[in-house]
């Protein structure tokens, strides 16, 4: 896999990912889709919802809101126990998360549930420095929340405050009873998500692999506690089979690591996160949680609300368990990206090629005239192939160039109008991975492009 550095600066030149603000310096950790990646991250959402939401028979959608009544978060522990330990050179006066420093130094240790004692210590007795200074010199470790907070209304005080979210877990807990009635669902069943979440981390970084506003896609999946049926290997083993079958990340680029006791988050009876190989080192890229029935007691006891479940056949009223497959977009947008990027010695150039997913690439097809007395030709194939699939029209430069190009944004198929057209109303078809071309005829080319495609 190529440098973190390399792809970050082809993705940049391409149109998928622009600093934000860039024409007043840039905002830190701040990222903008271009065309390329605005159009890589909805096929990629609309890939997850079609897996998990619309096409599998337990589950159904929701989108909540992002600014909820505060007693959501009360209710689900945030207020109180969502901070990070954070620890301040005293020389430089940067910010560090305690246990980040001791993890980036030590990449084999998991600190998750140290104490802050035990974090300072460490730190101290390891010899660990600031990273940006050099010094050994910290100040005690003190707690930051996470959440942002801003105030509803046009009077700012403690009345009016309310915070962003920093999941979108609890808007599907909140919203349990009301989708279950609505759409009379019996247990078991899900309710997938996909939005907005946002985290005022101390220290994000890795371009888009973790930064302070971003997408997640989540699933929680609701249960019967009786029920025999290992719905947590279920989902597991169906977020694996998704990025294997429908991402194309072999087995070799991922580790799936279960949680040990010490790193359960308290309502958590089993976690288990699948770690992608990024360049930069291995990251948590999809984490499976068995939440137990901890967010629906938590919800049912502060609002005074029934969330129970009523069995149809017992009339048994039951507490629903939870599994919660969640991924963040941009953090799978880059592990796909990173998946795809290769660079290729030809006998006179170097090709780079994105070896993106069919359903991911940004454009199914590119359609290029050869000259330009094809280019009515092209045009007019172009605007009803834009019909069925996602297709971009290239006419500038020679036609390698030109392939180099779509093979450098991932474009699977190109399609070269040519002298021969006119006769033998046929057109050249180049694959991106294999560079083979093929002579198709146009009114065989429909079928064809969708068979390619699958």
């Amino acid at each position: 896999m190529e440098n973190i550095d390399k792809i970050i600066a082809h993705l940049k030149s391409q149109g998928f990912v622009f600093q934000s603000s860039e024409i007043y310096g840039g905002l830190a950790n701040s990222w903008d889709y271009g065309p390329l990646g605005a159009e890589m991250k909805q096929k990629l959402k609309t890939l997850w919802w079609n897996y998990f939401v619309r096409k599998n028979p337990y589950n159904i959608g929701l989108d909540s809101s992002i600014i909820l009544n505060p007693k959501v978060w009360e209710a689900s522990g945030h207020l109180n126990n969502f901070n990070d330990p954070l620890i301040d050179c005293k020389s430089c006066k940067t910010r560090w998360r305690a246990d980040k420093l001791i993890e980036e130094k030590h990449p084999d240790m998991n600190v998750g549930g140290w104490a802050n004692a035990e974090l300072e210590k460490f730190i101290a007795d390891d010899g660990i420095a600031c990273p940006t200074c050099g010094k050994q010199d910290f100040t005690p470790i003190r707690q930051f929340t996470l959440m942002f907070k801003t105030n509803q209304g046009v009077i700012e005080d403690d009345k009016s405050t309310v915070y962003l979210r920093p999941e979108t877990a609890q808007g599907i807990f909140i919203n349990f009873k009301n989708s279950q009635r609505a759409l009379r669902k019996k247990l078991p069943f899900g309710i997938g998500q996909i939005g907005k979440s946002f985290r005022n981390e101390i220290t994000p970084g890795n371009f888009i692999f973790r930064t302070r506003e971003f997408e997640q896609m989540e699933l929680e999946f609701f249960f019967d506690p009786k029920d025999g049926q290992d719905w947590f290997q279920y989902w597991l083993d169906n977020v694996v089979k998704f990025l294997e079958t429908k991402l194309n990340f072999t087995k070799d680029s991922y580790v799936i690591r279960k949680h040990d006791e010490q790193e359960l988050a308290h309502y958590s009876s089993q976690t288990s996160d699948i770690e992608f190989n990024f360049p930069f080192g291995r990251g948590e890229l999809w984490g499976v949680a068995h939440r137990g029935s901890f967010d629906l007691e938590q919800h049912q006891k502060n609002s005074k609300q029934d969330l129970t479940y009523l069995d149809p056949t017992t009339n048994e009223k039951i507490l629903a368990n939870v599994i919660e497959p969640s991924v963040g977009v941009e953090r799978l947008m880059l592990a796909i990206l990173c998946n795809a990027y290769v660079e290729e010695q030809l006998e006179n150039d170097t090709r780079i090629v994105l070896r993106l997913p069919n359903e991911v690439a940004p454009y199914n097809v590119a359609i290029f005239p050869l000259q330009k007395q094809q280019r009515d030709v092209a045009e007019k194939l172009y605007n009803e192939l834009l019909c069925d699939f996602d297709a971009t029209f290239d006419d500038t430069g020679n036609i390698g160039k030109r392939y180099r190009r779509q093979d450098a944004i991932g474009t699977p198929l190109c399609i070269t109008v040519d002298f021969d057209t006119e006769n033998d109303q046929a057109v050249t078809v180049r694959e991106r991975d294999s560079m083979q071309q093929e002579r198709v005829k146009i009114s065989d080319l429909n079928n064809y492009l969708k068979n390619k495609l699958k």
